[in-house]
This record gives structure tokens, C-alpha cells and sequence, in this order.
């Protein structure tokens, strides 16, 4: 595969009275419609899971936003958008999206679209999550039988990350749980021209 250049990212700081967010802010791809349709993206999520928060009306009420990039190479664009509120009660509470990009045409992949049309990657992510919660002893609310269909997730290191958001899956104090699967062990299905293809490829 041919080098292709990670886009630039850049912090934007925005503050308002309880409110500080930092959001990303791409820069740097050769496509400016694609560029525009990723910030565009950005932005409207990070609104969402602002508005998802409720009311700062509390007078201890706060608000932040940050975010984490998980993958920017192989004309893959993968990252986190977290949301932490305080709006009364006993403690916060901290929202999590991720967005996955092709950086040539700025699309927004969801998990059904990095596989084989037909594949069945809910019961093959489902089996590995379901060990990793048996070997790493991950204290559950219920027992866990299977991801939705349209889990979370980001890519990062050559594997596809699936998570659940607090309360999802595990208590309030275990945080969220983030279970790493290998791209290679998914291969077969990985669709090819999706963002989990150029993982599969050892280059």
C-alpha cells in the first residue's frame, strides 16, 4: 500500500459559563469536501452528546469534552468524543461516541459496514468478548450473551476496539469496558475496502 498521510489535528477550545469542551478539528487531506464532511461529523456528535447531558442548572453543574485519537494512518481516521457532566446527584456522569473515517471521502463507518455483507461478526465479536470477560474477570451487571448489532467501537494498533458505556455492561466504578479484538482474527469477514481492511494487511 502506498503512504498516505495522516490528516493534522488540531485542538479547538471552546468555552462558555460551566461548559469547556476541546474538540478536534481536521486539517490537512486532499479532498476539502471529505475534510468538511468529517468536521461537520465531529461537530454534530459532539453537540449530541452535549445535549444528551441535560440541564446545568444545578449551581454545582459542569460541564467538559475532550477527545482521544485512536487511529490517523492508512487513510484511517478513528477517534473518541467524551462528554462528562455534573448535574446533581451523586456523582457525574461521562459520555463516550467514536467516529471511524475513510479520509479520502470523509465517510462515517458504523460496525455492520467493516464487514461482508451477510457475515455473522455480532456471534465472532460476542464469542471474543465473552472470553476476555471469563479470562480478565470483568465484574458484569447481567451475563453478557451477545454486542448489539451496532455496538460501539473504535480502531486502534491493528484491532477493533468494542466498548460499552457506563452502566452498559459493567457498574458506575469499573469505568468503560473496552474489550481489544485482533483485526487478523477477524479477517475473513473484514471488508476489504473498509476502514478494518488496510489493518489486515501487513505492509
Amino acid at each position: 500500500m502506498a503512504f498516505i498521510r495522516p490528516a493534522v489535528i488540531v485542538p479547538s477550545h471552546i468555552t462558555y459559563p460551566k461548559i469547556e469542551i476541546w474538540l478536534p478539528v481536521v486539517q490537512g487531506l486532499p479532498d476539502p469536501r471529505a475534510q468538511s464532511l468529517i468536521n461537520e461529523t465531529i461537530r454534530k456528535e459532539a453537540n449530541r452528546l452535549a445535549g444528551e447531558q441535560g440541564s446545568l442548572d444545578e449551581p454545582h453543574g459542569e460541564m467538559l469534552g475532550w477527545f482521544e485519537v485512536k487511529t490517523n494512518e492508512k487513510g484511517v481516521l478513528s477517534l473518541s468524543l467524551f462528554n462528562y457532566a455534573y448535574t446533581g446527584g451523586a456523582h457525574g456522569m461521562t459520555l463516550q461516541k467514536s467516529l471511524t473515517f475513510l479520509t479520502r471521502t470523509g465517510e462515517l463507518y458504523t460496525l455492520p459496514q467493516l464487514f461482508k455483507p451477510g457475515s455473522d461478526y455480532v456471534g465472532r465479536i460476542s464469542k471474543q468478548v465473552s472470553a476476555q470477560i471469563a479470562e480478565r474477570d470483568v465484574p458484569v451487571l447481567q451475563p453478557f450473551e451477545r454486542i448489539r448489532r451496532d455496538q460501539d467501537f473504535y480502531i486502534a494498533d491493528r484491532s477493533l476496539v468494542v466498548y460499552f458505556q457506563l452502566y452498559e455492561l459493567t457498574p458506575y466504578v469499573y469505568g468503560f469496558a473496552y474489550f481489544p479484538i485482533s483485526a487478523y482474527s477477524l479477517q475473513d469477514i473484514v471488508a476489504e475496502e473498509g476502514p478494518l481492511g488496510p489493518m489486515v494487511v501487513n505492509d
